[in-house]
């Protein structure tokens, strides 16, 4: 559910605060834990370190992030891939597939070489 267009957007009175008079270039990464802050357009240029539970995710914002939460862009769950044994197996079959091609491709290259 949004949030009241009456009460206006949150965004974090401390980080607002943090950026105040300070230029975007200028200043490193700006620490923070408010994910649910939303970005406005003072924030455009600022690079935020956005925590996610564990470390801080480097956001830096552009002007189509306006509106949007700092949370968003700062995941908080790892992608682990799918497959299992399998999947490991496909992989290693392509990854010798490639060093055949690599090796051939070579081997071509000096019995070109060569023959000159």
């Amino acid at each position: 559910m949004t949030r009241s267009l009456k009460k206006g957007p949150y965004v974090d009175a401390k980080l607002l605060k943090k950026i105040e008079g300070k230029k975007p270039q200028a200043t490193g990464p700006i620490k923070t834990w408010a994910r649910a802050s939303q970005i406005s357009p003072e924030m455009v240029g600022f690079i935020f370190g956005v925590h996610n539970g564990k470390d801080h995710i480097e956001v830096l914002v552009s002007e189509e992030m306006v509106g949007h939460r700092l949370g968003e862009f700062s995941p908080t769950r790892k992608f682990v891939k799918h497959g299992g044994k399998m999947q490991k197996e496909l992989e290693q079959k392509k990854k010798e597939s490639e060093i055949a091609a690599a090796q051939s491709a070579k081997a071509a290259t000096a019995d070109a070489t060569t023959k000159k």
